[in-house]
């Protein structure tokens, strides 16, 4: 499963792609309002920085205003992924992009029929949101299963791409059943680490060498 860093904040990129864990990059209005910068400037230094796909989202809910603002923000980069919203002009980009060779990720989705829909349209990802619909009291890794079925029953190459994730709980489930993507904030991510049981062995481990007295090196 690929780890997409669902953030706009290049320090907390850059550390991730360091130490392995950065497959690409999920950004939105909100983040790149939270990062304080200009969404052309700051979405090219992230291109920089991954090989991977980096969703940028339209902001215009017209299939012409859509298209118009992909053609500028895929001019940024060659792994520039548009995102847009599951509606019916946003489903028409996606049909028109994808037809071009741009990746397209369709964004909002929280139910299979709007997956089946985003795959019919040629949509590269598609992103259920499991934890908005954890909020609201439907377990979200239902619609993760789901999807994994019908695309599985007819092959679509579309990838399934979790989002809104909350907590390494989250990425676990999305792993077990066989989710091609999950984007979630760095520190989600880097909670997987935690565990008692390691902390405590290495703390032995340190105990007992301090002991020796030796050095190595």
């Amino acid at each position: 499963m690929k780890f997409f860093a669902d953030t706009a904040d290049i320090d907390d990129i850059k550390e991730l792609a360091d130490a392995g864990l950065l497959d690409g990059v999920t950004t939105n209005p909100s983040l790149i309002k939270k990062s304080g910068r200009d969404i052309i400037e700051v979405t090219k230094e992230i291109c920089g920085i991954t090989d991977g796909p980096v969703s940028a989202e339209v902001v215009a809910t017209e299939h012409a205003e859509m298209m118009r603002e992909a053609e500028v923000l895929r001019k940024i980069a060659d792994n520039i992924a548009i995102k847009v919203p599951l509606t019916k002009d946003g489903l028409k980009t996606c049909k028109a992009l994808t037809g071009d060779g741009t990746m397209v990720n369709v964004t909002l989705c929280f139910s299979a029929n709007q997956a089946l829909l985003a795959a019919k349209a040629g949509a590269s990802f598609i992103s259920p949101f499991v934890g908005r619909h954890d909020d609201v009291g439907y377990p979200g890794m239902e619609l993760i299963t789901d999807i994994r079925i019908i695309y599985d029953n007819y092959d679509f190459a579309t990838e399934i791409l979790v989002a809104s994730v909350r907590n390494p709980i989250h990425i676990h489930d999305s792993a077990k059943l066989g989710a091609d993507v999950m984007t979630a904030p760095p520190e989600v991510i880097w909670k997987m680490f935690n565990h008692p049981l390691t902390d405590k062995g290495l703390a032995a481990f340190l105990k007992d060498w301090e002991s020796t007295g030796q050095k190595i090196g």
